[in-house]
């Protein structure tokens, strides 16, 4: 599908934060000085304290100075400061620590590139907190970070990954907090070991002599007495000192006016509204309450909401008064959070109604100017949801609702939105909700509705009444190239796609991705190359509905393009799918090692972006788990299952029908290696959905349900479970084979065997179980040396890729023949019957190993090779060399084989 290639384009590089918007510079740098700060040195000295323990807390209410003490301090002592300010509370732990990895470059600390970037705002990989704490500890300097405004990050999780960061990075770094509330760590812990800085607001507040300091900067000198109860009324509080000093020095007795004022006890927000908001002219009023409804703002954006033209010099003269609207760079203004929570308040009594209007004028501005973010958060709080869901669609972005690029914030978004919104676009959108978390039902009544509608007006292409499949033709062909009703279509394709999938109708998902196809060459090239995730989504549908179908060549076609593509993090849960189906293919087909290297591979697409698992994910921990039983290492097994059951968060009725069996055939054959027939039967059940059936899933449901009749000595029904499916597939044609050879048929069984023509498709899963029915066939008829030799073969083939259930369904005729071959070969097989215990009790333990150490013997007993080994466990094959060097000593060996040995008798595996 040419017109569905991948881009390479990151959008976690390093100049875009998780949602794949710029970074904001301005959040790096550190605030400046208005003309009237005073320099207090009592606190300034304080703080240097900061350069000699790892965490320091700058503890105080808003507008005790905190954020100007620090800038102030880091400014003077010249230091090269990693400064963040934490503005974005309710996006999560994921944009701060995106955040703060670009401040530390930004300040000059050299990061490698291997540490990552979270690609999702609410969450962290772990291992990127490992490789930053492990990157500062090695540092000569230490590096110098100040979180500002940190009591906005609200997440309970970040104080967890802070301390964690902190503890584990040594002297590499002094982290210091500028917070209103207490910061959930272990502060008494660091009290103890006397590695804490605190300036809380007690010592924050103003002494009568620096308020006198501060208001003869503003041109003020009081009495003493007058200075000092001003102090005392406003408890040295420094936004109220300088608020005062503010109104103060207009009046022609201030004396007179901060009595009176302060005797009104007048409240924060009355001052500001009565003496800071109504000393502007009524145009600068204006703009003050009508750019309160926006995070940030800049003069052509106020512009927009005031329907005027000067709103640069406006803001630029507020900034320079000091009026509480703050400068951020590249003529991006904001006001003081609590001014404009006070502003808004006051907008909805002044002017009710007012506000949706603001907020649609900001959404249309910020739709040709700004951010699809802002965009979609402006157009939902305006309540224009045909235009908020036209801004997703028309910009390609369909795909944010099931990338987890803030896919569950968008779904809240639009939860919002009421039946009274119509139109295609709305309707995409809540078929796309829908279907994100497998409700198939509304999902395609949404469907169906946003594709009536794109139909409407074509004339004569579409007759009253006709079937679904015709008014999706005439919606996906119909005539027109402006982007929008091209995204729209598109989108409708890749919804058509998903729904083909999730009906486990391949054809409807062939016929929605060849529309998708053709609209990707009408649609423009910047937003495609924008939205990677489009295509990468179409390509993984498709494939997933041609693995349903069992067209395993095309299926690997498909979901190819996906895994191999670029490593961006809007690609990852493509990526992580499509590796998942590529490694149940490569399971099905008896490819053990290949299909266990892929499997992991998907797990740790996801895990490196710190992305959640949606709706239907986990087939790589199943492929992996199905992989554990058939190396009779049920534990793990039992384990990766239940890891995969969690993983999405679903139902398993809600799933794909793909999953639905991959997890059915992984239970059963579970449970089934645990000789509960009933349990595998029940479970096998659920491989086959009541509507489209799947010739694989068919093919496994048939190979579980045999093997119970065979265990239960009932040959001949095991011939008839498989009499349907065993010409189709090798491994039923084996299993079919095998039994007619209990049934007293070896003659029957040998016919099948040879007519079996995997050409090269399957693997030692099924060619050994092919030997072991020949070799059982060779010893039923008298000849010992064929049936040693066909099981010495199986082994050899058994061994790459730690294959042992084989050998345990095998039955009781195969232990004479495993006990007289060579110690060695029993020993490279732990699950085969019959395998020596070793004489007497085992030595003592010279050295008790390491985890690392552990998890290298794990894998020497499944035969892994040291560059396996290395792959596995993601280090050098030098190092996999050490720990084997040390396992050895600890267990007084010198080979792999007797290490192993060893080790099962000290019951370490």
């Amino acid at each position: 599908m040419a017109g569905l290639e991948q881009s390479d384009t990151d959008p976690t590089a390093s100049y875009v934060d998780p949602q794949g918007d710029p970074f904001l510079r301005t959040r790096f740098a550190i605030p400046a000085r208005p003309e009237t700060f005073l320099r207090r040195e009592r606190l300034v000295s304080h703080l240097d304290q900061a350069l000699r323990t790892p965490l320091t807390m700058v503890n105080g209410a808003a507008g005790a100075g905190k954020t100007l003490l620090v800038a102030d301090w880091a400014a003077a002592r010249d230091l090269p400061v990693a400064w963040l300010t934490t503005d974005a509370a309710e996006q999560g732990p994921g944009m701060l620590w995106a955040y703060l990895l670009q401040a530390l470059r930004a300040s000059g600390a050299s990061l490698p590139a291997g540490i990552g970037c979270p690609a999702d705002a609410s969450r962290v990989p772990p291992n990127l907190l490992a490789r930053l704490a492990a990157e500062l500890s090695v540092r000569d300097r230490p590096v110098t970070v100040v979180l500002d405004e940190y009591d906005r990050m609200i997440a309970p999780e970040v104080a967890d990954q802070l301390e964690f960061v902190l503890h584990h990075a040594g002297d590499g770094l002094r982290l210091i907090l500028v917070t209103r509330t207490e910061p959930l760590l272990p502060l008494h812990r660091y009290r103890a070991a006397g590695d804490l800085t605190e300036i809380r607001g007690a010592e924050l507040a103003f002494t009568s002599q620096e308020a006198a300091e501060l208001l003869d900067l503003h041109g003020l000198r009081l009495a003493a007495h007058a200075t000092q109860g001003l102090v005392d009324r406003t408890r040295g509080w420094a936004a109220g000192l300088r608020l005062c000093a503010l109104a103060a020095r207009e009046h022609p007795d201030p004396e007179t006016y901060l009595k009176e004022f302060e005797a009104d006890h007048s409240t924060v927000a009355d001052f500001l509204l009565a003496e800071v908001l109504r000393r502007q002219p009524p145009e600068t009023q204006d703009v003050l309450l009508r750019v309160s409804v926006l995070d940030r703002f800049r003069p052509e954006l106020v512009n927009a909401l005031t329907e005027r033209t000067d709103a640069g010099p406006i803001l630029a003269g507020l900034h320079r008064e000091n009026a509480f609207v703050e400068h951020l760079g590249q003529d991006w203004y904001r006001l003081h959070p609590l001014f404009a929570e006070i502003l808004r308040a006051h907008l909805r009594m002044r002017s009710p109604g007012l506000e949706p209007e603001l907020h649609r004028r900001a959404a249309r501005w910020l739709r040709g100017s700004g951010s699809l973010t802002e965009t979609l958060g402006q157009g939902a709080a305006a309540g224009d949801w045909e235009f908020t869901a036209g801004a997703l669609i028309d910009d390609f972005a369909i795909g944010w609702l099931f990338t987890g690029l803030g896919s569950e914030e968008l779904a809240d978004l639009f939860a919002r939105m009421g039946p009274e919104a119509t139109g295609p676009a709305t309707d995409l959108v809540r078929a796309a909700r829908e279907l994100s978390r497998r409700d198939l039902d509304r999902g395609l009544r949404h469907l169906r509705d946003a594709e009536q509608g794109l139909t409407a007006g074509l004339g004569p292409t579409v007759e009253p009444g006709a079937a679904a499949e015709q008014v999706l033709t005439a919606a996906w062909t119909a005539a027109g190239e402006e982007p929008g009703m091209v995204a729209a279509r598109l989108s409708c394709a890749l919804l058509e796609t998903l729904a083909g999938r999730l009906t486990g109708e391949p054809g409807r998902a062939e016929r929605a991705a060849a529309a998708a196809e053709a609209l990707c060459g009408r649609a423009p090239a910047h937003l495609l190359e924008r939205h990677p995730e489009l295509t990468a989504l179409l390509l993984a549908h498709l494939g997933s509905a041609r693995l349903w179908a069992g067209r395993f060549d095309e299926a690997c076609a498909a979901l190819s393009q996906v895994a191999g593509s670029g490593a961006g993090a809007s690609t990852a849960l493509a990526r992580e799918d499509s590796l998942g189906g590529l490694a149940l293919i490569d399971y099905l087909d008896g490819w053990l090692g290949r299909a266990e290297r892929k499997a992991r591979a998907a797990v740790t697409v996801t895990e490196r972006y710190g992305l959640p698992q949606p709706s239907g994910s986990g087939m790589g921990r199943l492929v992996l788990a199905a992989v554990a039983v058939d190396r009779d290492d049920l534990g793990r097994a039992r384990r990766l299952l239940a890891e995969a059951a969690g993983a999405g968060g679903t139902d398993p009725a809600l799933e794909d029908p793909v999953m639905e069996a991959g997890r059915a055939i992984a239970t059963a054959r579970l449970h089934l290696a645990r000789g509960d027939t009933r349990a595998a039967l029940e479970a096998a059940e659920r491989a086959v959905p009541a509507t489209v059936v799947s010739p694989w899933a068919a093919g496994q449901t048939a190979l579980v349900v045999s093997a119970v009749h065979l265990a239960e000595g009932r040959p001949e029904t095991a011939v008839e479970v498989l009499r349907a499916v065993s010409g189709e597939q090798p491994a039923c044609a084996v299993a079919a084979a095998r039994a007619h050879l209990a049934a007293g048929r070896p003659g029957v069984a040998i016919d099948l065997l040879d007519d079996v023509r995997p050409q090269g498709r399957a693997g030692p899963a099924v060619t050994v179980r092919a030997l072991l029915v020949r070799a059982q066939a060779a010893d039923r008829a008298g000849d010992a040396a064929t049936a040693r030799r066909l099981v010495a073969q199986a082994l050899r083939e058994a061994r790459r890729d730690g294959l042992r259930r084989p050998f345990g369904e095998a039955g009781p005729w195969i232990r004479p023949l495993l006990d007289a071959m060579a110690p060695r070969v029993r020993r490279a097989d732990r699950g085969a019957p019959g395998a020596a215990a070793s004489d007497g009790p085992p030595l003592p333990l010279v050295e008790e190993l390491s985890g690392r150490e552990r998890d290298v013997l794990s894998r020497l007993a499944l035969t892994m090779s040291t560059e396996e080994i290395a792959a596995d466990l993601f280090v050098s094959v030098n190092t996999v060399k050490t720990h084997l060097k040390s396992v050895y000593r600890k267990l007084a060996v010198n080979r792999r084989n007797d290490a192993v040995r060893r080790a099962r008798e000290l019951k370490l595996l």
